[in-house]
């Protein structure tokens, strides 16, 4: 199967909130450019789709993981948290967080192509990635408190911010978390 085919095969295991989801991905891919945006500016995914593939590889990886560790966390929130966790990367409705970047003069002069692939706009209002997916989400999907923590929290110790939830994360974040990291650092390694 494809990235695309996956995709399609993830948003059909929700069912409990079945309509007011597709409203959501609705938006989601009509409004925004989850379905185009890079995964981030230099690093994993740094291209155009990449986001989509990312959330993919996440979504893969998090139902593997809650088959073995937690069963009692369901499907529906496991799929929901691992594609939506970077929705904050689209941007917002018109206007993308991440645009090409630009060679500069020099790099112009001598033939060469910008060093970083995407820059982030400066035409958005600043929001860390996991507030403005909760913001874009919110307003059309009713999220369970474990899934607005998941999505919050789920760059762990990789954000200074995210020390307040220590010692109080719920196993869908943990599950969240963990297929984020392999997905960044195994999965997308190997796709290169």
């Amino acid at each position: 199967m494809d990235v695309r085919e996956k995709y399609e095969a993830f948003k059909a295991l929700v069912t409990e909130r079945k309509a007011e989801f597709e409203a959501l991905m609705d938006f989601v891919e009509n409004e925004t450019s989850y379905l185009t945006a890079p995964a981030s500016t230099r690093f994993h995914l740094s291209r155009e789709g990449g986001l989509l593939e990312h959330s993919v590889n996440v979504c893969e990886n998090m139902l593997k993981l809650r088959a073995a560790l937690a069963p009692e966390v369901t499907e529906e929130s496991c799929v929901i948290t691992a594609l939506l966790h970077d929705l904050g990367k689209a941007g917002m409705p018109g206007h993308p967080l991440y645009i090409p970047n630009q060679p500069t003069a020099k790099q112009k002069q001598y033939g060469y192509g910008p060093s970083v692939p995407y820059r982030t706009t400066e035409k958005l209002t600043y929001l860390s990635v996991p507030v403005r997916s909760l913001y874009l989400i919110s307003a059309h999907f009713p999220l369970t408190e474990e899934e607005a923590q998941a999505i919050v929290y789920h760059d762990g110790q990789y954000v200074e911010d995210n020390r307040s939830v220590a010692t109080k994360e719920c196993p869908l974040l943990f599950l969240l978390q963990y297929a984020d990291s392999w997905s960044c650092f195994v999965t997308e390694r190997k796709q290169r």
